[in-house]
Order: structure tokens, then sequence, then C-alpha cells
């Protein structure tokens, strides 16, 4: 392209950013609420709204306890975004997925959906097809089970005195991550218990199974290899030899100490752990164990998954949990960006964030790290036994931009911790300190590969991002030792992994931001292999657009059938960070946002750019193409008005 003419169109393209800008800010506004915070819809894929109605149908003791104009809401939404394939993926356009398939199927015949009509024949077909509902991942068969599908044998011995084994023993539940924690406490009551769900309707799906499941021999994943796939496998069948060995008294000691366990952590109407699948354990939890419906614990749990309902006119779904801080934190990072009158509308917010921090629960995360003082935020309206790194370090950075002095000792408590977690190698997981025992993931439960939470590129780039923003320097050995594991931890080609958001672009944006707010010259090799690599990744509509496929080794990196706004926009403010404010792709990846602003002033994005738990868990933040595409813009609007190619701030 002619120089002069490139020049005249980044003119043309700036000149034009003030309208994009403003239309963008007064929408993003506009869904502020009163007190100052934002909270956009989560969406996951079919699996959580399919498991509220099977939760519904375990506790009902007959049809008339269903709420059925719900049940019809959530089955016009399994409808709509049932795949071409005949199931239902784990994201907007992705691959069949047999558990999620076999979950929504079981929802849609529960809700009275005939088993004859058209959709419900091709997912049938598509079930059986893949090796039927035997194939499911764990989860779904111990769903199953409760459901008296399969036998309990079809699921893996998860002796309930686990929860007394010392930290020396190999496998202890400080040892797994939150989720996992969560999720399997009140899971170790329901499989030493083993109840039946009342299913007053006595609906089953016999017809997915391709060897009736009482005539299955060997429901082990055989996929696992090696000598600790083997050994766990081997564990496994001498627990299920021996279970009824344990005493018994020993066993009701440990039972009432995972109660006890639960409900220390029930937090109040936003739930155990704040998360969907924890949650619905505890309900059934306390179902199982008698509870009547008006025990108040019993009673605040299912309140709180209700919390979690989306129900709008023509149909319905229920989030895996909710997203207040983050979305908070990362509105405030793009108002402060477009600066004037829409960063002065943060005051409110600020302060909500301020009264949204952990200063008085010592958390899980003090099994690691005993003697740090807590100060984080979770990503949940409330999660006091969990906070995360990722959240704090947001945090921290938009309140440290908006006025240091005004919330300077939320800011220092919040840095504290997370220098506290930081972990051995100079990296952070997202909630715990170390969580690197990865041979636990061979264990037979944890088929979904999900279980710990090690440190990881993008978590870590927000944590050096913040510290290098409130004025650390590379003479702190801490802040050397981040840098040290980010450098180690660029891939081959030039990009970083996204463990939270989809995926090398997430990853590479995430820390192209921390080195350039450290201070590395963007020189530097691995910031120009960095740049390399987003440009030959960059679309020929001048986005990008990754998949959730690029999870899977054999799939392409940072490549995907469209391109999304939230991505372009990281990939844009990646480029700036590393000095590219003027460059070709940079401009146009500005004009791609630009030109595909919706006329309600946002942008519209059916794709799904998070991720929960890579292959396994995707997200979909309603919220992403709210503040990413806006704070992208101005970002380079403020750069080119001040004839600058350095960005200031560590995020």
């Amino acid at each position: 392209m002619n120089a002069d003419l490139a020049t005249d169109l980044g003119a043309s393209l700036v000149a034009n950013l003030e309208k994009s800008i403003g239309r963008a800010t007064d929408a993003l506004l506009a869904r502020q609420h009163d007190d100052g915070h934002w909270a956009f819809e989560l969406e996951a894929d079919a699996t959580i709204p399919a498991e509220y109605v099977l939760l519904k149908h375990f506790l009902a003791n007959s049809v008339d306890e269903i709420d059925t104009e719900v049940e019809r809401k959530i089955v016009r939404y399994l409808k709509s975004i049932q795949g071409e394939h005949g199931g239902w993926p784990l994201y907007h356009g992705g691959a069949f997925n047999i558990s999620a398939s076999v979950k929504a199927y079981y929802c849609l015949k529960i809700c009275g959906e005939d088993i004859n009509a058209d959709y419900m024949r091709r997912a049938r077909e598509a079930i059986l097809a893949y090796g039927g509902a035997r194939t499911s991942n764990i989860f779904t068969l111990i769903q199953l089970a409760l459901y008296a599908q399969v036998p309990w044998r079809a699921v893996p011995v998860m002796p309930i005195e686990l929860i007394n084994m010392p930290k020396w023993f190999p496998v202890t539940l400080d040892k797994v991550s939150y989720w996992s924690r969560t999720v399997i406490v009140p899971l170790l009551v329901l499989m030493t218990k083993k109840p039946q769900a009342r299913n007053p309707k006595r609906v089953d799906i016999q017809e997915l199974f391709t060897v009736p499941p009482e005539q299955v021999t060997n429901w082990y994943n055989m996929n696992r290899k090696g000598a600790w796939a083997a050994f766990f496998r081997g564990v496994d069948r001498v627990l299920r030899g021996t279970d009824w060995l344990f005493p018994k008294r020993g066993r009701e000691k440990a039972l009432n100490k995972a109660v006890a366990w639960v409900t220390e952590r029930l937090n109040g109407e936003d739930g155990l752990g704040a998360i969907y699948p924890a949650m619905a354990n505890s309900v059934m939890m306390f179902d199982t164990l008698g509870y009547a419906k008006d025990h108040p614990d019993r009673a605040i749990a299912e309140k709180s998954i209700e919390k979690l309902m989306v129900i709008e006119e023509d149909r319905a779904y229920c989030q895996p949990c909710l997203s207040p801080v983050w979305d908070t934190g990362l509105a405030a990072h793009a108002l402060l960006e477009v600066g004037g009158e829409a960063a002065e509308r943060l005051k409110p917010s600020m302060e909500w964030l301020r009264q949204n921090q952990i200063k008085d629960v010592v958390g899980d995360w003090a099994s690691a790290r005993p003697n740090v003082r807590p100060g984080g935020w979770a990503f949940q309206y409330a999660n006091p036994h969990y906070p995360d790194v990722d959240d704090t370090a947001v945090v921290v950075m938009a309140l440290d931009r908006f006025n240091h002095a005004e919330s300077k000792e939320a800011i220092e408590r919040g840095a504290e911790w997370v220098l506290g977690l930081q972990s051995k190698n100079g990296g952070w997981g997202a909630f715990d300190a170390d969580n690197e025992y990865y041979y636990l993931n061979h264990i037979p439960f944890a088929d979904h590969g999900a279980l710990l939470d090690p440190p990881t590129a993008d978590v870590s780039a927000r944590c050096l991002g913040m510290l290098a923003q409130l004025g650390y320097k590379l003479d702190d050995p801490r802040v050397q030792a981040a840098v040290d594991y980010l450098i180690r931890d660029q891939q081959a080609d030039g990009s970083w992994f996204g463990r939270w958001g989809t995926n090398y672009v997430y990853g590479t944006w995430s820390v192209l931001t921390a080195l350039n707010a450290i201070g590395l010259p963007h020189d530097h090799p691995a910031m120009r292999k960095a740049v390399r690599w987003l440009e030959s990744k960059q679309r020929a509509d001048g986005g990008w657009g990754e998949s959730g496929d690029s999870y899977w080794d054999d799939k392409p990196r940072g490549e995907g059938p469209v391109s999304t706004p939230s991505q372009t926009a990281w990939a844009v403010l990646g480029l700036m960070a590393a000095g590219d404010v003027d460059s070709e792709a940079t401009r146009r990846g500005i004009q791609f946002i630009s030109s595909t602003q919706a006329d309600h002033g946002l942008w519209d994005e059916d794709e799904f750019t998070a991720v929960g738990f890579p292959r396994v868990f995707y997200l979909r933040y309603h919220g992403y193409r709210a503040f990413f595409p806006l704070w992208a813009l101005a970002r380079y609007r403020n750069l080119k008005q001040g004839n600058s190619t350095h960005v200031m701030h560590g995020l």
C-alpha cells in the first residue's frame, strides 16, 4: 500500500474513533448497576441447564413440584444450540460432545419431549454412533448412577475417608484445585450413600446404550496410558473390593467431617464455591442426609442455584457461576482508557470493589501459604474461601489507575496477597500456590484432566503487570522470577498458551502487556517473535478469531472459523503493548473492530472466547464483547493522539 494512502487511512480511522468510542461508552455505562458494579451473563454449554433440570427431578416428590414453564424455556434453549451433527458441542459451532449430548437428551426427554421427534432422533443416532452413553465422562456417569441408569460400579471408587488424609499422603483434598475440592467433598457423601433420584416421571434413557449397562464388565477409560494410570486403576480395583471393610464408625466420622467442611464454606446465597456443580452437589447431599426443605442450610443452598438462572421471555438457561468482580474490574479498565466523564462514573465502582476485598477469611489457599495475610478478591459476589489472583491483579490495577491514594490500603493488601501466592517456579496459578501434582490427573476420577491449578502464563502475566504498574522493578527477585517464568513458557512459534481465555491470542496479549509494563524493550526477541506470530494469524478481514479447537494438540493455534471482536481486541492490545501502534496489522485490526460495531453500540459475538477447563468446559462471557473492543479503540486513539508507541499501564 502507498505510504501516503496508508497515512490518510489511519488519520481517517482515528477521526472516526470518537463516534465509535462514544457509542460504546454510553452502551457500557447503561449496563452499570446503581451501586457501580457490572454483571454480565455467563453462558456455558448444554450441560449446566440440563443438570439444573435433572436436579429438580432428583429432588421432586411429584410432578406437581416441577416448574413446567421454566422447563419449556430450557427446552427451547437446548433445541436452539443443538449442533448440525445432531448432538451438542462444548462451544458455539464446536464438534459433537458425548457427555453434553447425553445430558441434553436426558433433560429433553424428562421434560416430555417426544423421542421420535426429528431432533431427538438425530441426537440419539449421534450418541449411539459415538459409542453410546457408556463413553461419557465420569461426571456424566455419576449423574446417570444417581438416576439408576448405570450401576455404581461404572464410577471410580472415592472413599469418604479421603477427607481425613494427612498432607503427606499422595491424594488429598489440598492437592487438588479449588473447583475440584468444592465439587468432590459433597460428592463423597453422595458416593458413600448412593442415593437414587426420585425421578417422579420414571424416565430412563436405556436407548442410549449400545450394550445394556448391567452387562458392561469394564468401565475404565482405557485411553489413559502409562505407569501412573495403571497404578491408579489398580488402586481403584483394590478399593472396590475392600470398601466394605472400612469401619462404620470411622466412616460416619468422615461423613460428618465432610458435611461440616461443606457447611463452613456454604457461602450464603452465593453457594458452595460459588460454582454450579459444587452447589448442586451440596443440595443433593443435604437432601440425601434427610435435611428438610426448610432447613436453613438446604434452603440457602437451593436459593444459591436459583440466582444463577437467566429466564427470558422465550428461553432460559442456568449460568455456571456469576462474574461481577471480574466484569467490574475489566469494565473499569475500558472506561479508564476512555477517560474523561466516563472514568469519573467509576467512583462508585471503586468503592464497590473495595468493599468486596476479602480481608477477614483465611481461605483454602493458606494450606500452601499459611503465613500470608488474606487480601484478595473473588470472581463472584461472594466466595471468601476462594479469592483468585487474576481478579485481584485486575482490581488492584483498576484501583491504582483511578486514584492510588484513595485505595492505598486495599492496593497494598492485594499486592501483598498476590506476592504471597507466587509459586516456586516464578509463576502464579489462579487460586493456589504450587498446585502441580500432575500424577493426580491419572486417577480414574480425573478423566476430565482438570483436577489441578498449576501456574499459567496468562495469570502470571496479570500478576507481573500489576507489580510493574505499582512500581516494582526487575531488581526485585520475585519480579525477575516471574519474567524468567514467562520467557521460559513461550511456545516455539512465539505465542503463549491461554488457560482462561481462548487461547494463544489471549495468552500472547496477556504476556506482551506484562513484559512491556515491566520494561522489556520492544525489540526484545521474545516480543518480536510474539508480534510475528500475531501478525501471521490475522485474517483477511483484519480481525483475529481462535476456536476452542486450539486446545487440542493436533489443531492449529490462533485460528478459527470467524474473526471475533473480543479476540481482535486482545490481538491489537498485544501489538500496541509491543510498540506496534503504527503497524498495518494494528490499523487493520482497529478497522475491523470499528466496522463491526452494532447499532446498539456494542458488538455481537456468538463464539465462546473463554474457557473453564480446556477440552472439557468452555464459556461465553457476554461482557467480553462490551469492554474489550472499547478498550482497544480507546487505547489506539490515545496513543495516536499522543504520538506515542508506549503503553503506560500493566494491562
